[in-house]
């Protein structure tokens, strides 16, 4: 590649040769500037050796040129046409944003709105979709998709146990420690149990659960979905007459529905195993003690609740991620926001409801 330079002729006029691009020109404008600043309104110009030329430099020429075609220019057609092509914008400014009115967040909250029923509406579209294919799967009992089915409980269940073993024995770990040192200053270290007990079997476990599984296994099932619709498996699966619902979507919500209470159990014992350790490392308390205080103290009826929770949860989950899912457009940008929104909202909607058991609840389970 030629080098960009400049040349003069007898009569003082400037022949740029070489090639004008910006890979060409960036390790020589130390040179070249100072060069193009001395030029004079009246020099001629003649650029028959210019080789290449982009828009850096056609801009370059352009702005040494004083932003006017010069009095005596010998160029070719092709050239002159990429210069025009530059120069046309070089005066266009952007558009001045006007300030925030009040008008712009009434409309700001209309979209928003707007947004949110059409979320609403597909949701529960999706929901009475599963419904009718419920009803078409009794009817024709070999068409359950059980082997889809079976690989979502693993994918969600089984290989979400050591982790979610992990973090409930820390939790129970911490919540006992922290609870013990406080008890222990007032001498009413006894009341660990009870504790421990209502606190991880009725709202730590199963919230904790959903928070998990939202963030590991719905983002992973609207990730999914949408790499389906980026790769156009899902056009695929139209044109061979399969349904999505049945095939994708029924079995990661019956799985994660059946899957949650189990795992919900799962960590809670766990829990209480780190909060029985820790109580014992704290206070001395047996091991023979907590397990038969344990159920004295904690009714039944918390664990049917936090096992309900965990049902509602794992439906909740799995439907907000197939919601998203679907919603996917073929590209990466709307692959990653959607993916977002489904775990945010997943975890937005776990502690909703859990607000709404709470109170609903509020008189079930809690001794007097």
């Amino acid at each position: 590649m030629a080098r960009p330079r400049l040349e003069t002729d007898a009569r003082g006029g400037l022949h740029p040769v070489g090639n004008w691009t910006l890979r060409e020109l960036a390790p020589h404008l130390a040179d070249l500037r100072p060069q193009l600043a001395k030029v004079s309104r009246k020099t001629p110009w003649r650029l028959n050796g210019i080789e290449r030329l982009d828009s850096f430099g056609a801009m370059l020429l352009w702005q040494s040129w004083g932003r006017d075609w010069p009095r005596e220019l010998e160029i070719s057609e092709e050239l002159r046409a990429v210069i025009a092509a530059v120069t046309a914008h070089v005066g266009l400014r952007l558009p001045r944003i006007s300030s925030f009115t009040p008008l712009d967040a009434l409309v700001l909250l209309g979209a928003t709105l707007l947004s949110f029923m059409r979320h609403v509406l597909d949701f529960l579209v999706l929901l009475g979709q599963l419904v009718l294919d419920l009803l078409f799967l009794c009817r024709h009992p070999r068409l359950w998709p059980l082997r889809e089915i079976s690989a979502n409980v693993h994918k969600v269940g089984v290989k979400a146990m050591p982790v979610s073993a992990l973090v409930g024995f820390l939790i129970g770990v911490v919540l006992s420690y922290l609870s013990a040192m406080q008890m222990k200053a007032f001498g009413v270290e006894v009341y660990l149990v009870d504790i421990l007990g209502l606190g991880i079997i009725r709202e730590l476990g199963p919230v904790l659960v959903a928070l998990l599984v939202a963030g590991r296994s719905g983002s992973a099932m609207t990730a999914q979905l949408g790499v389906m619709r980026v790769t156009e498996e899902l056009d695929a699966l139209a044109a061979m007459g399969i349904s999505r619902s049945i095939r994708l979507v029924l079995p990661k919500v019956l799985a994660l529905t059946l899957v949650m209470p189990l795992l919900v159990l799962w960590t809670s014992a766990v829990a209480l195993v780190g909060g029985m350790l820790s109580a014992w490392i704290q206070l001395g308390t047996s091991f023979a003690f907590f397990l038969e205080s344990l159920p004295q103290v904690v009714p039944i009826a918390n664990l049917y609740i936090g096992v309900g929770k965990g049902a509602v949860f794992g439906l909740l989950i799995a439907m907000v991620a197939c919601h998203f899912g679907l919603r996917i457009r073929p590209n990466t940008e709307s692959l990653a926001a959607n993916t977002t929104a489904s775990v945010v909202t997943a975890i937005t909607t776990v502690i909703l409801v859990d607000a709404v058991f709470a109170v609903v609840l509020r008189n079930v389970g809690v001794p007097m």
